[in-house]
């Protein structure tokens, strides 16, 4: 009997029918509202429970993200209402399509044309089969590939530097997650653009050589700073030469102790030290070595100290060799103290902050502390810093009490007063009330030499630069004492060189501290400070008339006359200076002969230093005198060198060698 399958279908359509149950419009209501609550509790829970926002990555922007966004600023009915109907979509073409025949997915160029971006990321389509009693929680979507916007987003912070607002990330109408891996170049880590050199550095023309008969007199500042030589040790140590104008070669030789003799109980506050020998690099010349030391009184005899830490905290500190490496160094500093000292801290960025008030010295918890919670961030409020500190030491100053200011900063004054010689006027009339200032560099990459130097040498201060641990121990412990306690205010140098012994002269260094002529008896010019213990180099070349190594010729109707009783003297030493507090300058003199002192390991030294600064220079005075002989000299001259700064320079002159190419 040949049955026929329409009948059979027939029956079989009926049957069914007939067996399936009756809607129940209870249990489809019930269903619902768990698929709904299941869809507030995912949407609502998945940025709750993340960790806070600086501690977590900050989310990625593209198209998918903008579409999460919108779909959690819409409420959970219509979510589902646009969820459902995206199933009973898949599931109708599903049902008309023959059986087992899946659509044939488009080339990837043709969804990039023809297919419209998905509304809804199919990780958040949830849907609630009625038999169901309650809806399972939907598993956190994994991770989608990264896309180009993407990598851009996340670079951009770096590119505009750490002072910048971060702005929105610019959408892509390209950028559209693929279900294919990304490319392999977008997971590679961003290009970074490197950071802009804005470094200046105070310098001057090198120091000519001068004929005695026209101008006998030299008249220029004593300087005890030290920042050049620790910049140049930092510029050699990343591999490369230091600029031109952050050498200055006075500074590189006071970088170093000598052994010159301390003055008595009974003199001034300070003793000379003269040597004249042979000039290492033109056998025709010679050098006179000046040399000046500082008595060191007891420490238990100093009076207190009231000290200011005035702290940049700006974006530009925040490197690890600059504000971590400045809390380092003020830590080694602080068990340095006496207890009866007092310390305030004060921070600028963006504007000026008491972080600490006056506390004593003997409170080392409270300090550290302060210290510990400095974060860098902002723009650099220098010139409010500066006045909120000069109040502070104000406030703290009792009779008989050194006040000062301890300025660290990596120089980097780009709000308020920025122009030095206004920073300059500023500081010098504040100086006057009794306070110093000292600067501590910092970093480089916009180290601002010429606003420090500006502060330093008009705060009656010192200039130092920290690029290491050791460095600070050096200057911040091993000469604190010097660093922090003046004994001497305005010490000036006058030579006045003898026409029949000396025809030409060259002072080698001081470029920025050269004083006219009347500037020496002229009390109120402003000159450099000599703390405790300190001690002061300078260094002449110097050309004798019937020398064949002169460069200027005798003039026809030049006419010399000796004083008569000192037709031997090469020159005369005259120096004035001040004691702490006082208006009034005080005078000493001192003849230099031909025979003084002897060319001992501190000079051999010293000229070898003087030789490299020239070196890094280019100067035209050395002849064929290189890098091979300044090295040699400084051999001879290493001595004792008990803290190894010597050894060190000496491997700063093989590196400045190499790097130069001879």
């Amino acid at each position: 009997m040949t049955r026929n399958p329409d009948d059979e279908f027939d029956r079989l359509t009926r049957a069914l029918r007939e067996a399936a149950p009756a809607p129940d419009p209870k249990a489809r209501q019930k269903a619902l509202m768990l698929a709904m609550e299941n869809f507030d509790r995912q949407s609502q829970g998945s940025q709750a429970d993340e960790r806070p926002i600086p501690d977590r990555p900050q989310e990625r922007v593209g198209f998918m993200t903008g579409v999460r966004r919108m779909l959690f600023k819409l409420t959970t009915r219509p979510i589902l209402a646009v969820t459902t109907s995206v199933a009973a979509l898949c599931l109708g073409l599903f049902v008309i399509l023959p059986q087992g025949q899946i659509p044939p997915a488009p080339s990837r160029d043709r969804a990039r044309s023809e297919a419209p971006a998905p509304a809804v990321p199919p990780q958040t389509v949830a849907t609630a089969p009625a038999p169901m009693p309650e809806v399972a929680p939907v598993a956190e979507p994994s991770p989608a590939p990264v896309e180009m916007a993407d990598a851009t987003a996340e670079m951009e912070p770096a590119l505009m530097g750490p002072d910048a607002t971060r702005q929105p990330a610019r959408e892509s109408s390209a950028s559209v997650r693929m279900a294919s891996p990304a490319p392999a170049f977008v997971n590679e880590m961003p290009i970074m653009l490197p950071v802009p050199d804005t470094e200046a550095f105070a310098n001057a023309e090198t120091n000519p050589v001068r004929v005695t008969a026209e101008q006998p007199v030299s008249t220029f500042s004593v300087d005890v700073d030290t920042a050049s030589y620790a910049v140049i040790r930092s510029s050699l140590m990343r591999g490369a030469l230091p600029p031109a104008d952050a050498v200055r070669i006075e500074e590189m030789v006071n970088y170093f102790p000598y052994d010159y003799p301390a003055p008595t109980d009974t003199e001034a506050p300070f003793r000379t030290d003269i040597s004249v020998f042979p000039t290492p690099w033109n056998a025709g010349t010679r050098l006179v070595r000046i040399g000046i030391q500082g008595r060191m009184p007891a420490v238990a005899e100093r009076p207190p100290l009231n000290l200011v830490f005035l702290i940049d905290t700006s974006g530009s500190m925040q490197d690890p060799d600059k504000l971590p490496l400045l809390q380092q160094s003020l830590r080694l500093m602080t068990d340095q103290l006496r207890p009866d000292d007092e310390v305030a801290i004060v921070a600028y960025a963006g504007s000026a902050g008491e972080v600490l008030a006056p506390t004593k010295a003997s409170d080392s918890a409270r300090i550290l502390a302060a210290l510990d919670r400095l974060q860098a961030g902002g723009s650099t409020a220098g010139a409010e810093g500066l006045e909120l500190a000069y109040q502070t030491a104000e406030g703290m100053t009792a009779e008989g009490e050194v006040s000062r200011i301890l300025l660290a900063t990596d120089g980097d004054f780009n709000v308020g007063i920025s122009d030095p010689d206004a920073l300059k006027d500023y500081v010098a009339r504040k100086r006057a009330d009794g306070t110093y200032l000292s600067v501590l560099g910092f970093g480089r990459g916009n180290l601002d030499d010429a606003t420090m130097q500006a502060l330093a040498q008009n705060g009656n201060g010192q200039a130092a630069y920290i690029d290491t641990l050791q460095e600070a121990r050096k200057v911040l412990v091993d000469q604190l004492t010097g660093a922090l306690f003046p004994i001497a205010d305005d010490v000036k140098i006058q030579i006045e060189w003898n026409p029949a012994q000396v025809a030409e002269y060259r002072l080698i260094g001081y470029e920025t501290r050269t004083l006219a002529r009347e500037d020496f008896n002229n009390d109120k010019i402003d000159a450099g400070e000599i703390g405790a213990g300190h001690s002061v180099t300078a260094l002449y070349e110097i050309t004798a008339p019937d020398s064949p190594a002169r460069l200027t010729d005798p003039l026809r109707y030049d006419q010399v006359e000796t004083v008569v009783g000192v037709g031997d003297e090469l020159g005369f030493l005259r120096l004035r200076y001040k004691n702490p507090g006082e208006t009034q300058s005080q005078l000493g003199e001192t003849p230099i002969l031909p025979g003084d002192g002897v060319p001992d390991t501190d000079a051999r030294f010293a000229a070898a230093i003087a030789g490299f600064g020239q070196l890094l220079t280019g100067a035209s005075y050395l002849g064929d005198w290189g890098w091979d002989e300044a090295i040699a000299l400084a051999l001879e001259g290493r001595g004792e060198d008990a803290y190894g700064y010597r050894a060190e320079a000496i491997n700063l002159m093989r590196l400045a060698k190499g790097l130069s190419g001879k």
